[in-house]
């Protein structure tokens, strides 16, 4: 099959939280098992998810390690690996590997890690309930008392020399435009 000009849009659980739902729009939707783990038993939510794996309107896939090696050195690169769960790198990982394998991915999403990653590797995404990212951005992280800076991976939770919680903020002059759809139904009706 030629998937060359297909469309793939993967879910974030908060496109499913937001009231996404696969069966009214056309095309092909995936997401990875651990959405399904985020979303809340017998919400309305999960009974969307079941109904559109059910009806085959819902790809449920785990993406390869390769690609998710991939996603997590650009998490890197722009300081979101902190703020990414295993479940946000593996909606990336995801949509990553389906774009190798020839699809155009688009991932629905109101999360911004997931939107800055998506943008660093050029998948492009959509929000639902926020306006989304506007530029890329390179984190860093810092103590708001005494401003010591961290590197944007660092695992630290508060700050060495004095206790505080760590903060995290952007690099000035690090950002760069980025790849969005907006709003999402009008990329949808493009799919038909």
């Amino acid at each position: 099959m030629d998937n060359t000009l297909k469309k793939a849009v993967v879910l974030d659980t908060s496109a499913l939280i937001a009231g996404f739902d696969p069966l009214s729009i056309e095309g092909e939707h995936y997401t990875v098992p651990k959405v399904k783990d985020e979303i809340a038993e017998n919400s309305m939510s999960d009974v969307r998810f079941k109904i559109a794996v059910e009806n085959g309107k819902l790809r449920v896939r785990i993406p390869n390690e390769i690609s998710l090696s991939r996603i997590k050195a650009s998490a890197t690169v722009v300081g979101d690996t902190f703020f990414l769960s295993e479940t946000d790198l593996q909606v990336l990982a995801l949509a990553l590997e389906l774009k190798t394998e020839g699809y155009t991915p688009l991932i629905v999403t109101d999360d911004y890690s997931i939107q800055n990653v998506a943008n660093q590797v050029g998948i492009e995404f959509a929000s639902l309930a926020t306006y989304g990212i506007r530029r890329r951005l390179h984190w860093i992280r810092y103590c708001p008392a005494c401003h010591r800076k961290y590197p944007a991976d660092s695992k630290q939770k508060t700050c060495k020399v004095c206790g505080t919680p760590l903060k995290r903020k952007p690099v000035k002059g690090k950002s760069m435009n980025i790849i969005q759809k907006e709003p999402y139904q009008e990329t949808v009706s493009n799919q038909k």
